[in-house]
């Protein structure tokens, strides 16, 4: 479902946009992710993660996401983060997209839900060849 989301900073209160240039969708609500919790991988200037790109797991990046340190699988209720599976969307950080990328390990991404400000770390090429068609 497309979520035309306003943005908490960073963009004076324009919706925010996806990396290819509309309005930015929904990426999850079950379970919630992004920066704000809202669902959408939208951002501000306080994100210093870049919570921005909108990634469909794998059993091959959350192994490798755990390896690198960032264990996303394990359930941890006392944030209320139920971990992560494959085929679950997940805001992802940018640069450790691009990491995973680098390595051989980049998850699917959904563009229409993945934040303009990905390509910061990111180039548009990339996440389309890594693009997962948008089933919400």
């Amino acid at each position: 479902m497309p979520l035309d989301a306003t943005g908490g900073g960073g963009n004076g209160g324009r919706p925010a946009r996806n990396v290819l240039g509309g309005p930015l969708a929904a990426c999850s609500y079950g379970p919630v992710t992004g920066f704000f919790r809202d669902g959408t991988c939208r951002t501000c200037a306080e994100d210093h993660g870049s919570h921005t790109v909108c990634a469909v797991m794998t059993a091959g990046f959350l192994a490798y996401s755990r390896a690198a340190g960032n264990d996303l699988s394990t359930p941890m209720p006392q944030y209320g983060f139920p971990g992560l599976k494959p085929g679950d969307r997940w805001c992802l950080c940018a640069p450790r997209w691009q990491q995973a990328l680098e390595a051989g390990h980049a998850p699917g991404v959904v563009l229409q839900a993945t934040e303009y400000g990905a390509l910061a770390w990111c180039r548009l090429e990339d996440l389309r060849a890594h693009a997962v068609e948008d089933q919400s």
